[in-house]
């Protein structure tokens, strides 16, 4: 057959007629080619994808910011992707993507012809089927196809890159590659390769930045400088940059410079992909809450907080340094929160001293129940003020028991114990605040009542105080001292109504939440707060926790309960056995809550001491970094609260030349009077005892005054006044020298067996001159009167059965004795004799057988 058609090639017939041969062939070689082709592609193109869902509708990581638009977090599941325009790609990462990956990616239809020749080749050859992708090939296999090596997918990948670059732009193709590319582990897309590799926004990214990420994608495990080949990324980097310089994206003297700064490249460390960790992820519980976990981890959605990064990060810092400061202590962790309490914004979270610490980290302490020991105790003493208490109120702080209300053991008794261990007797509750007193927090928490005082307390923000009956028993009056468990966040917000003035505003995270196109899904405006205490109760609060003075006694004057400077309020807090101490304290704009211990609730070393270590230094260093630079804002005094001199002791108005002091109160709860505890006894002059009826009478005592000082038991069930009891035992024990202390408590009994006798009218020695004479006169007795009776001049004129005489009787002109007997029911006889005159002097002789003018 070949022979002849060579025979026909050399003749000038047989030639045209071979020409024309082929001619034919090839025509429908090409009709056939066409057919095959159309065929194939018509056979590939079923079951495609749609090119159009090549644009990602979801799947995007959701963003965290701070108030002032910081990077927090990226939540993903999975892959972390965060869309970005081409606009906000620094074209250093276009060009350096477009050199390594696709250098004829602006001129080819969305396949390269030899990149397709040397896959053919590779599979002819045996070698397998790799490579030959295009930019736009490698975006439909990573969003449309599976990843899967195959002729079949190859085909449809190119097939679909084809139509993909009909229906979109050379720019939209790159935006959609950039921002979908895995770039290892989580991260796709520039952006989160970005905040991965260099804790940064990709837009900030420089030359060498840029190539090292553009040579990420050919293998990510392999080149990842966080992997195991963690210097891989140097060769594949030049590789980049010559490519960039080969494509006259940049110069040769950039080239030189970038690659001199390779070695030296700083990548961000694994803990600096989270800010605010805790709170990150208190935050995301909230955003499930309200649109679901899928919402949240694909969603795209752009979360504005009301954290401040700034000062989270010295937040976090403060709380590191400090706790690692006495860890030999055995306090292993800490934790603080700062709130603006005119709004409920969280400012900073930190849950723990080192988010990443694998023993103590993760756990987030804001948010968890903890015994507060005496943090508590502002609620109680404004449920007091509601009530008629004032700051001079005074009760005694004596070791005193209670009923502890165990049901299974009625007749145990709860005996607490001040911090220091001592007690000092008369304090008023000013003091008895400042100080942290046990023993009068207690008794207050027994006189405002347990229900309203929880009341208060879950109104202002402790959801753990919700007065139930079940909560209540299950505390009692130990509520007090920290008995029943509060998280920090509830605990540092709850302070924030003393701050404004007693309105309560809920903590807020979040403040605005878009989705990925930017449609606004939530938008946070203020609403007004709930009162819970008045403007005049919350003003004494502040002003008695701002006073270093009422403070004084148990934390000295130089502590770090102060901030110099600025008018804070503060309270600090320490459990039994010091598992649990805590500090919060307050401006009007700012609330902090610091509490240190151990996540599993064992003691600390009792050298932790309240206003010097522990949460003190903490909150005392939080406060200062926060209110810098800041102006002072003193608590301002309301209408309704006036300013008394009172009497240092007692707490009433001034008491004679004793010290005095200056104090705030409510208007109509300011005292009348002089303390009660002053109280002037008569005491009888015989026996220096309490005088009796018959000694006050007769006027037989002398007026003496002491400090007598009485407190009922109000939750006593057995009648007993323990209280009472206390306060004696206390006296007897520290006032055994002071008189003062130590009134009389017995009657005397001197002349309790006889009768006296008193003639008002008329006077001994007296002259009268009206001979109408009235007798006026009065008998005493321990028993009953039971006759009075009258002589003049020796002679019986009345005797009744009666303790008084009322009689008139006519006397001459003369001289006259005047005697009144008494005789008691018990025999016993009392008498009384005068003289006096009528119409003559007293003391001159009786007149005989003178006229009287009576007859």
């Amino acid at each position: 057959m070949f022979a002849r058609y060579r025979r026909m090639w050399y003749s000038p017939v047989g030639r045209v007629k071979l020409l024309k041969m082929a001619s034919v062939g090839a025509f429908l070689g090409v009709i056939g080619l066409f057919l095959v082709t159309t065929l194939v592609f018509t056979v590939f193109s079923f079951g495609l994808p749609d090119p159009n869902k090549i644009v990602r509708q979801q799947g995007f990581s959701t963003v965290i910011y701070d108030r002032n638009g910081k990077v927090l977090y990226d939540l993903y599941n999975g892959e972390n992707r965060i869309p970005l325009q081409l606009s906000d790609i620094p074209k250093y990462v276009q060009e350096a993507t477009v050199s390594i990956e696709d250098k004829n990616f602006y001129q080819h239809g969305g396949f390269s012809v030899t990149g397709i020749a040397r896959a053919a080749f590779d599979i002819v050859t045996l070698q397998g089927l790799s490579g030959g992708s295009t930019i736009t090939q490698q975006l439909v296999k990573n969003v449309l196809l599976s990843p899967e090596q195959t002729i079949l997918r190859k085909v449809r990948e190119i097939i679909l890159a084809n139509e993909i670059e009909k229906k979109f732009s050379k720019d939209q193709i790159l935006q959609m590659y950039l921002n979908e590319i895995p770039y290892g582990g989580s991260a796709y897309g520039i952006e989160s390769a970005a905040k991965t590799y260099f804790g940064k926004d990709a837009k900030d990214l420089d030359l060498v930045e840029s190539a090292i990420l553009a040579g990420l994608p050919q293998s990510p495990s392999y080149y990842s400088p966080l992997g195991e080949h963690s210097t891989a990324y140097v060769d594949r980097t030049r590789d980049v940059l010559r490519r960039m310089r080969e494509d006259g994206y940049i110069s040769a003297q950039q080239e030189s410079d970038a690659d001199k700064q390779l070695p030296n490249v700083k990548f961000a460390t694994i803990s600096g992909t989270i800010n605010a960790p805790h709170f990150v992820f208190y935050v995301r519980d909230q955003l499930v809450a309200r649109f679901g976990e899928q919402m949240v981890e694909s969603g795209g959605l752009r979360v504005t907080t009301t954290l401040d990064l700034d000062l989270e990060q010295q937040v976090e810092q403060i709380v590191n340094q400090e706790v690692n400061k006495i860890k030999y202590l055995h306090a292993t962790n800490g934790a603080a929160v700062a709130i603006n309490p005119q709004t409920g914004e969280i400012l900073a979270m930190d849950g723990s001293y080192d988010y990443f610490d694998k023993d103590y980290g993760s756990y987030n302490v804001a948010t968890a129940l903890r015994q507060p020991g005496s943090s508590g105790k502002p609620f109680i003493y404004a449920t007091a003020f509601t009530k008629g208490y004032t700051p001079a109120t005074m009760l005694m702080d004596v070791k005193t028991s209670y009923p502890s209300g165990d049901p299974a053991n009625p007749n145990a008794l709860y005996t607490p114990e001040n911090y220091d261990g001592k007690y000092r007797g008369l304090m008023q509750l000013r003091f008895a605040l400042g100080n942290s007193i046990n023993t009068i927090a207690v008794k207050l928490t027994a006189l405002a009542g347990l229900k309203d005082i929880m009341t208060n307390g879950y109104n202002a923000g402790i959801s753990t105080w919700e007065p139930t009956t079940a909560n209540m028993s299950n505390v009692g009056l130990s509520l007090a001292l920290g008995g029943r468990e509060v998280r920090l966040l509830d605990l540092t917000s709850a302070y924030g109504v003393f701050a404004t003035g007693g309105v309560r505003n809920d903590p807020v995270a979040i403040l605005k939440v878009t989705d990925s196109k930017g449609n606004v899904l939530y938008d946070y405006h203020q609403v007004t707060g709930r009162r819970v205490f008045s403007t005049g109760v919350s003003f004494l609060i502040s002003h008695i926790l701002s006073d270093n003075n009422a403070r004084e006694t148990v934390f000295g004057p130089v502590n770090l309960l102060q901030i110099p400077g600025h008018t804070v309020a503060v309270k600090t807090g320490t459990t039994d056995l010091k598992r649990d101490n805590w500090t919060v304290g307050y401006t009007p704009s700012l609330v902090v809550g610091v509490w240190v211990g151990n996540n599993d609730n064992t003691v600390m070393n009792q050298a932790i001491a309240s206003g010097v270590t522990g949460a003190s230094p903490i909150w005392n260093r939080i406060m200062k970094a926060a209110l810098a630079g800041k102006p002072d804002q003193p608590f301002q005094k309301p209408d309704d609260v006036v300013a008394v001199t009172v009497d240092a002791l007692g707490g009433g108005l001034p008491h004679g030349s004793d010290p005095t002091r200056a104090e705030y109160f409510i208007k109509g709860t300011e005292p009348t009077a002089v303390s009660p505890i002053y109280k002037t006894l008569k005491i009888a002059k015989a026996d220096g005892k309490l005088a009796n009826d018959l000694q006050v009478k007769t006027g037989q005592y002398d007026s003496k005054e002491f400090i007598v000082i009485a407190e009922d038991d109000p939750v006593s069930a057995s009648g007993t006044n323990r209280w009472q009891q206390a306060i004696d035992d206390w006296i007897a024990a520290n006032q055994a020298g002071d008189s003062r202390y130590h009134p009389p408590t017995d009657t005397s009994t001197a002349n309790s067996d006889s009768v006296s006798t008193l003639i008002d009218t008329p006077q001994d020695h007296q002259n009268l001159t009206n001979n109408n004479v009235e007798f006026k006169a009065r008998a005493f007795s321990t028993h009953d009167i039971v006759n009075m009776t009258l002589f003049i001049d020796g002679n019986q004129k009345v005797s009744k059965s009666t303790d008084n005489l009322d009689e008139t009787i006519c006397l001459s002109n003369s001289s006259h004795t005047v005697k009144v007997k008494g005789t008691d029911s018990a025999g016993n006889t009392g008498e009384t004799n005068i003289t006096i005159g009528v119409n003559a002097d007293w003391n001159s002789p009786a007149a005989s057988g003178s006229a009287s003018p009576c007859s």
